[in-house]
């Protein structure tokens, strides 16, 4: 008989509370929301508060909308957290393709439905490609951006390091082999914190084995295999609508991290002479989970 773990995916908002000393109650007030897309996929997403969401947050390649939940507790504003497609709790495309371009106009339908009115939108990685994309086809619902330690600039040397992790292994014999494996390549981040980002991305089967929850079909797996992260003609597509975007743009840079580098900035900083650089003090890639507290300040800061 194995031993199975309960999970309950609105039951941890406890451990963020404590962990990060919000001072908010650990009881918010979230539901999981879907919305059938045009061509009968599902798109999942956590809306959070009661209000008219006031932000879109957009996760990262490999995670879902709880990578946020830290951030969404500490802000306590109503706003949307979207399962991008073929993550969390979300359809996948039979296609196994997730690029930015793709996936821009799916999330174009939930905003446009659930969150028109968002005052900024807020993606981490390939979330943040995927929001710029958003920006390209769909402006009126991107009144600011704020991308979270990406630009086009990424390539699959510069992030290596989150590669690695995401194209190990789909399945782990037991929860504390997965742990194990998460903690070795997130070396900024409290165990705590990646137990339970494990929890909402993660599965336990019938035989007690445990496998992620998100789509792997289109991840390199052969160690021998060159694989860019996104091809190089779209991201230089995602540039020049960079230079052609309408909204204020800030980019949350990790100062840990080496998938944003200067040249990157400086790229930015030459098709977007106003944009607003922020590098975050001991945040690798994942900023939202390594600096929750800072990146709240700031996101309030912009709401403000």
């Amino acid at each position: 008989m194995c031993d199975r773990i309960h999970y309950d995916e609105f039951g941890l908002f406890h451990e963020n509370v404590a962990e990060y000393e919000l001072g908010v109650s650990p009881n918010p007030v979230v539901v999981r929301s879907s919305h059938v897309l045009a061509d009968g996929r599902t798109m999942s997403f956590l809306k959070w508060g009661t209000g008219a969401p006031r932000l879109v947050l957009v996760h990262g390649g490999s995670q879902n909308a709880h990578t946020w939940d830290t951030v969404a507790l500490g802000l306590g504003e109503s706003l949307i957290a979207v399962d991008l497609p073929g993550h969390g709790h979300s359809d996948w495309r039979d296609d196994a393709a997730y690029s930015p371009a793709l996936m821009a106009p799916d999330l174009a339908e939930v905003v446009g439905v659930h969150a028109p009115e968002a005052e900024i939108v807020v993606g981490m990685s390939l979330g943040g490609l995927t929001s710029l994309a958003l920006a390209g086809c769909a402006p009126a619902l991107v009144r600011r951006l704020a991308l979270v330690d990406i630009t086009p600039g990424v390539t699959g040397a510069k992030a290596k390091a989150v590669l690695d992790f995401v194209n190990g292994p789909q399945s782990f014999p037991s929860f504390d082999d997965l742990l194990a494996r998460t903690i070795e390549h997130n070396p900024a981040r409290t165990v705590s914190s990646l137990r339970r980002g494990i929890l909402h991305n993660a599965k336990q089967l019938d035989d007690g084995s445990w496998q992620w929850r998100y789509d792997r079909r289109s991840h390199v797996r052969d160690e021998n295999a060159q694989g860019e992260p996104v091809a190089q003609s779209a991201l230089e597509a995602l540039w020049d609508i960079v230079s052609g975007l309408g909204c204020p743009v800030t980019l949350f840079r990790g100062s840990l991290s080496p998938v944003v580098d200067d040249a990157d900035v400086a790229e930015l900083l030459r098709r977007r002479p106003n944009a607003d650089v922020t590098v975050i003090d001991g945040a690798g890639h994942s900023i939202q989970g390594d600096k929750p507290v800072e990146l709240t300040s700031l996101l309030r800061k912009l709401l403000a």
